[in-house]
This record gives C-alpha cells, sequence and structure tokens, in this order.
C-alpha cells in the first residue's frame, strides 16, 4: 500500500496476493486485487472523488453435498469406518499401480456405495470457479462551509455513482471412470454468470449551525439497477484430460437466462439539536420496486427520533461520578419487497417442456397484483449513561417490532396444482430488551483490563396469518397465531415399548376448536403419529450475547477474548437423527445406539435398531441449547443457523493468527 498526496489532493494505491488451502484436500483459494483512491478539494466549491477496485480470484471446491455418498463431510461422519480408502488385496496390502502408487477404493465389487469414494471424488472430480470483480465509486460535491460562502454556507449538492461488474466463470467436472458419469464416460459442465449494478443519487444538502441551534437537512433521489445473466453448456463422452467442451461429442444439456431488478427512491431528513442538549430527528422517503404491480410498487416509511443528554442540564453539574446520560427514543416504518424473488407478482411459464420438436410449457407460479411492500414499525427507548471517570459503560435498550403484511407463501389446496402463491399474509411482533456492561477493572501506565457484556433477550409472536389458514405448515416448522414463527411442529415422543422396542408417540385422533388434542393417547403407529403433531419450542433463545475481555500491557501489546453465548432455544439434529436412523446399510451408527433396546423388558430411550426403518421426526431429536453444551451430542454446532437445523457441510474450525505491524 502506497499513500500520499498534499494539501488538496489525497491518493492511495493498493495491491495484494492471497493464496490459501482449503480444509479439504485438494481445495484452495486464489485472489489477485488491487484498489486505487484519489480525493481532490478542486476549489473552495468543488470536491471530486474516485475509487476503484478489482480482483481476480480463482477457487477449487468440494461440489457435493447433503447425503451424496461422495459428500467428505457426510461420509467422514456417517459412512462406517468398514470401507478402506486405499484398494486392498485379500490380505490386507495395498494394490500398487503400474507406477507404484497406491490406488483408491472405489468399491466396484461393493453391493453398497457402488463404484464411490468420496476420497476419490476430492481428486478425480473438478469444481472450479474463476471471477472477475470490479467496483468503482465516484463523486462530486458542489458547495462550501466557509463563511466567504454568504448564504450558501452550508448548502451542498453531492452526487454519487457506484458500479459493480461481476463474472464469475464454473466448471463442473464428473470424471468418466468412476461415480456419477462413469456410464456417459464422463460429464463437463461449463457456465458463465454475470452481474453489473449501479447505484446514482443525488443529495442536496444544507447544515448550518445559529448559535444554539444546529439544522441539518438532506432531500435527494437514487436509483439503484441490477441485471444478471447466465449461461451454460454441458457435454458428456468426453477426452480424459482437456477440461473444455469441445472434445465432447454428445450435448447433454444447454440454457440462459437473464434477470432484472430495479428499485427508485426520494428521501429526506432532518437533524436538529439545541446546545447539544436536545437532539431531533425525522426522515420520511418513498420506495418503488420492480419486484410489485405498478399499481402497488411504490410504498412510504417515516421515522421520528428524539436524544436528551440528561449530563448537560444544570441539575447534574454537581453530580460528578456520572460522566454522560443520554435518554434516547425513535419510532419508524421500514420496508422490505424481498421474498426470495424478482417476479414475485408476475404469473410465469416454465418453457423447458418441450413436446417431440414443439416448444412445450407448463404454469410454474401464480400471480398476485396486490402484493405490497411488508412495513416494520419500530418503536425503542434507551439509556446510555458513562460513569466514574469511564470506569464503567451502560447502555439499555427496550425494542418492539410490529411486522405487517409478512410476504410469504399463502397455502393452497394441493388438488389446485399448487402448494401456493406469494402473497402479503399476517402479522407479527418482536419485544425485547438489549443490555451492555463495559467495566475498566484495571486502568494503570502498564496494565489495562476491560471486559464487556452483552445480553439480548426477544419475545416473538405471529399475532395473525390469514383468515382461511391459521396456521401455515412447512416441515418440521409452523407458522401460527399465538406462537413464535418456525415452532418446532412434529410428532411428540412417549417413549420406547419395553416388550418390543418400538418408539411409542403420542397421538390423537381429534382437536378441540382451539386447536387442543382431544383424549390424546400412546401409539407406536407410524402413519398415526404423522397425523398427530404437536407444537414445540422454537430456534429463539431464551438470552443470547456476548462476553469479551480486553488487556493491555505497556501501551504496546494487545489481548482480546470474546465468546458467544446463546441460552434456550431448540434444535433438531438432522445430523445426529441421521445417526440414530441410518438410510443404508453402510452407515456407521451413533455410540448412543448401544444403549438401544434388545430383549424384552429393556427399559430405554432408544429403540430397537433398523436399517431404513420408518421414523417420525419427534420432540425425542430435539436439543434445548446451553451455555456450553455439556451434552452427548459432540460436536453439534448450536449456532450453525437459526433455522435450528443443522446439515452436511463445514465443521467449525480453529484459527490462529499472528501478525506483526511496522510504522516507519
Amino acid at each position: 500500500t502506497v499513500a500520499g498526496g498534499s494539501a488538496r489532493t489525497k491518493a492511495l494505491m493498493s495491491l495484494g496476493f492471497l493464496d490459501e488451502n482449503g480444509v479439504l484436500k485438494t481445495t484452495s483459494f486464489q485472489r489477485f486485487s488491487g484498489r486505487a483512491n484519489v480525493e481532490s478539494q478542486v476549489n473552495d466549491w468543488v470536491k471530486a472523488g474516485l475509487n476503484l477496485s478489482a480482483s481476480m480470484t480463482k477457487s477449487n471446491s468440494s461440489g457435493y453435498t447433503g447425503s451424496a455418498y461422495a459428500n467428505v463431510w457426510y461420509s467422514a461422519q456417517f459412512m462406517a469406518p468398514i470401507y478402506p480408502v486405499w484398494l486392498k488385496d485379500e490380505t490386507g496390502k495395498n494394490l500398487l499401480d503400474e507406477l507404484g502408487n497406491k490406488q483408491l477404493d472405489y468399491g466396484v465389487t461393493r453391493p453398497n456405495l457402488h463404484d464411490f469414494s468420496s476420497v476419490g471424488t476430492l481428486y478425480d472430480d473438478k469444481f472450479i470457479n474463476t471471477g472477475d470483480n470490479v467496483s468503482a465509486r465516484t463523486f462530486l460535491a458542489i458547495g462550501s462551509d466557509q463563511d466567504k460562502a454568504g448564504w450558501l454556507k452550508g448548502l451542498k449538492l453531492t452526487a454519487n455513482f457506484g458500479v459493480d461488474y461481476v463474472s464469475s466463470n464454473n466448471t463442473t467436472f464428473y470424471n468418466m471412470y468412476h461415480g456419477n458419469a462413469a456410464s456417459s464416460n464422463g460429464r463437463l459442465t461449463k457456465s458463465n454468470g454475470r452481474t453489473l449494478s449501479f447505484t446514482f443519487n443525488q443529495l442536496l444538502t444544507w447544515n448550518r449551525s445559529f448559535g444554539n441551534h444546529t439544522i441539518d437537512l438532506l432531500a435527494g433521489h437514487e436509483f439503484y439497477n441490477y441485471t444478471y445473466s447466465y449461461l451454460m453448456a454441458q457435454k458428456t463422452n468426453l477426452v480424459d484430460g482437456i477440461l473444455e467442451l469441445r472434445p465432447g461429442t454428445t450435448i447433454a444439456d444447454a440454457d440462459s437466462y437473464s434477470n432484472a431488478y430495479k428499485i427508485e427512491s426520494y428521501l429526506s431528513r432532518l437533524n436538529y439539536n439545541f446546545k447539544d442538549k436536545y437532539y431531533f430527528s425525522a426522515s420520511f422517503r418513498t420506495d418503488g420496486t420492480s419486484r410489485f404491480h405498478k399499481d402497488s410498487r411504490w410504498g412510504n416509511f417515516w421515522s421520528v427520533g428524539a436524544n436528551w443528554r440528561i449530563t448537560q442540564e444544570n441539575f447534574m453539574k454537581n453530580v460528578t461520578w456520572i460522566d454522560n446520560l443520554a435518554l434516547k427514543v425513535s419510532y419508524g416504518v421500514q420496508g422490505n419487497d424481498d421474498l426470495g424473488t424478482l417476479y414475485a407478482w408476475q404469473s410465469f411459464y416454465d418453457l423447458g417442456y418441450p413436446n417431440a420438436g414443439f416448444t412445450g410449457a407448463m404454469i410454474s407460479s401464480l400471480e398476485n397484483k396486490d402484493l405490497k411492500w411488508e412495513k416494520n414499525a419500530n418503536f425503542n427507548v434507551g439509556l446510555d449513561a458513562r460513569l466514574f471517570g469511564g470506569r464503567l459503560d451502560l447502555s439499555f435498550e427496550y425494542f418492539n417490532r410490529l411486522t405487517s403484511d409478512m410476504l410469504l407463501r399463502y397455502p393452497m389446496a394441493l388438488s389446485t396444482g399448487f402448494t401456493g402463491y406469494d402473497a402479503n399474509v399476517g402479522t407479527m411482533v418482536n419485544k425485547g430488551l438489549e443490555l451492555t456492561l463495559s467495566a475498566q477493572l484495571v486502568d494503570t501506565r502498564n496494565f489495562g483490563w476491560r471486559v464487556t457484556f452483552m445480553g439480548s433477550r426477544v419475545n416473538n409472536k405471529v399475532l395473525s396469518l390469514t383468515e382461511d389458514a391459521p396456521q401455515i405448515v412447512s416441515g418440521n416448522y409452523v407458522y401460527k397465531e399465538g406462537l413464535p414463527i418456525r415452532t418446532f411442529y412434529m410428532a411428540k415422543s412417549a417413549g420406547v415399548d419395553p416388550a418390543n422396542g418400538a418408539r411409542l408417540y403420542w397421538v390423537y385422533d381429534e382437536k378441540d376448536e382451539d386447536g387442543n388434542p382431544i383424549d390424546p393417547y400412546i401409539s407406536s403407529s407410524y402413519e398415526k403419529a404423522a397425523v398427530s403433531k404437536w407444537y414445540f419450542g422454537s430456534r429463539i433463545p431464551d438470552l443470547y450475547g456476548s462476553a469479551s475481555m480486553e488487556l493491555t500491557f505497556f501501551n504496546s501489546i494487545d489481548l482480546s477474548v470474546m465468546t458467544t453465548y446463546s441460552i434456550g432455544g431448540q434444535m433438531y439434529d438432522a445430523l445426529y437423527v441421521g445417526a440414530m436412523n441410518p438410510m443404508y446399510t453402510g452407515n456407521t451408527w451413533s455410540k448412543n445406539a448401544l444403549r438401544r433396546w434388545q430383549k424384552p423388558g429393556d427399559r430405554t430411550d432408544v429403540p430397537r435398531a433398523g436399517i431404513n426403518a420408518k421414523f417420525q421426526p419427534s420432540d425425542a431429536y430435539l436439543i434445548d441449547d446451553n451455555m456450553s453444551m455439556f451434552n452427548y451430542l459432540n460436536g453439534m454446532d448450536p449456532q450453525y443457523n437459526f433455522s435450528g437445523s443443522t446439515d452436511y457441510v463445514y465443521s467449525p474450525n480453529k484459527t490462529y493468527t499472528i501478525g506483526l505491524n511496522l510504522n516507519f
């Protein structure tokens, strides 16, 4: 990095290179990057700047996911260790090739895991991505804060323009000898994705102080445009060693499409403060999005807020142990148009169904011209304090967020041919508290010690959904009035039958008007359990946050430690479920299977063993999180995601970093 300049102009240039190996064998990432900035005060009235950055990346990865044999994260944990990595003879010795190298065991003679090797796919299959990224930011500001500007002082017109270009090229190769593409003599896919987006805004601001009064006004316009194009081709029957499409003899697939998204905004803001004691702010904006129909694509959003610095009052002047005390309150409404699709209101046809030589189409989505912005009304009130000369910092805040016109799938009967359509469905509320405490325990010339605790608690509840459907079921989850969002909805375990080792469930035949089961009873019927669902907790914890510590030695050496915590909240560990209910003969088992039912009279919580045995997801596999995960599921990551489940993916890894900074 090189930086320099003059009193009016400053410039910076930097170049970087990163090369690192992945957690898996053969995986890696490389990046070349560069950046150049220049900013100039052209004269007393004009200021301009330009920021350019570019990078080229290349990565090798593993493209297998889920419970595929070839997914290393699956096979390493859940395939039995009886299968060798290297090809062996009858005595257990490695079989070498003609060059004396060990050969990977693809199990061509095995009835299970036939012709697959999760280690072999890391070497013989290729998943390569190359990317080019270019970003540019430029601005031009006209105006002055100098007194000689007269009545124009503090008035500025600024134009900002930003553009981002991303090109991604993917190569996916399945080898011709083993695995997925052996029957087609190899399969090669080449794809290219191109993203171009830009933002252009024009902002008029006025900032002036008049005695005890300071006013800051803003009015502006912004436009955002996004386009994406995709092109893909695939061939089979390849030539070994050439990762290009031309030698392939058979076209297996080809596809292309493009996406577009635009949003336009008009915005305004007022900030006012009196004597650095009373602060007031207000904002208003209107946004139009291409995701919704032209008659309902615009939404109006606003906010107001105030801050009172209590320590600036005369009655606080003699309170020496309080350095700063401020009370803040705000209320506002924000919008959300993101529901996972760019064309939510439109009805679409899938044209990928050719009929002989004729074009074929099938309707794939239903239109909803009434679709509109999801609104989030936020009320916040809080207190900030600094005490005892900065020894103790305290921040406390209460929030209440009401989400209305939620963007969800409106359910439909399967007999219609659709599962549902995108709509504004219901309201939801989040109420909670946030607390931050930071204390300087030691503060000397040679040693400093500061600790910080952060805690949050949120109460979530769905207030209403639709008149036709007071609840929406999605897999093991349910959206239901009066319950937290994504509440677990599954069978209820009643233990294990000591007579035959079958899993028992609490089931029922009917519900009352409020949806409560009538006269539940215990049954081992898988079919009964499948239609006798119960409501359980959600992923939302009772308390979550972080605790950190900072140590300073001789004003030159710093050491910081931070840990996050989450207390309460439910997790459905799908990996553990798979280890207790194997799908294949070659699956390994969790060690908890050792305490399974084995003979009449055994009393245990683990039912009898069975391959591909029927079972219902139930609360028997729900885990109640705690601070340090002191339970029998070693290795489960309670913060894997906030959906409440797990998957066969990268496990958490430990990283040590040592750095040295030299300034001349």
